[in-house]
């Protein structure tokens, strides 16, 4: 992957995420998220690009970052993403945390970390178009794909995408947001 596909794939992760409630709570000020979002997406597409974990829309305009059943979080690259939070960096233990303790480690499976369209293509199907090759992939391998969503609209794409809820939400403390943990089995 080009150092411009990974700065372009960044920007596109950092821009959608820059209004989620899960970016919010990590960084409140608006400023301040546009500035570090584009460097702590970047070790996350670094990260999952190294698993060959990256998949995204003909035209550009969408992107999945997934790990592969076995695949752990590479530490450096995961130093890369606290780094790039500066003093928010906290907030991303905390929720790494919280997910570990409710992360599936049993059944081999594909993890979804992110998944996002530029803002003039959302509602396109081309996340749902990526998150189906996944599952066709996983499908063929007989691995289920686990996901937490952060936003009732990615609930709902999960869902459609044969996801079901697993287990009660996480919730992120001092009145954070929650994170839904969706599993879809093997078909």
């Amino acid at each position: 992957m080009t150092p411009s596909t990974v700065t372009d794939l960044s920007s596109l992760l950092a821009a959608a995420f820059h209004g989620d409630a899960l970016t919010r709570w990590m960084i409140a000020d608006e400023r301040e998220r546009a500035e570090r979002l584009p460097g702590f997406f970047r070790a996350f597409v670094g990260l999952c690009a190294a698993h060959g974990g990256v998949l995204t829309s003909p035209d550009g305009d969408a992107v999945l970052l997934f790990l592969p059943p076995g695949a752990a979080p590479d530490e450096a690259r995961l130093g890369e993403a606290a780094a790039a939070l500066g003093p928010h960096a906290p907030a991303l233990h905390t929720i790494a945390a919280l997910q570990d303790e409710r992360h599936p480690h049993g059944p081999p499976h594909y993890y979804i970390a992110f998944a996002a369209a530029r803002a003039h293509r959302q509602r396109d199907g081309l996340v749902s178009a990526l998150v189906g090759r996944l599952a066709a992939r996983a499908d063929a391998e007989g691995v289920g794909v686990y996901t937490e969503a952060s936003s009732p609209g990615g609930e709902a794409a999960s869902r459609r995408a044969g996801f079901e809820r697993m287990g009660p939400e996480i919730v992120l403390p001092e009145g954070g947001p929650a994170l839904r943990p969706m599993w879809r089995d093997a078909r």
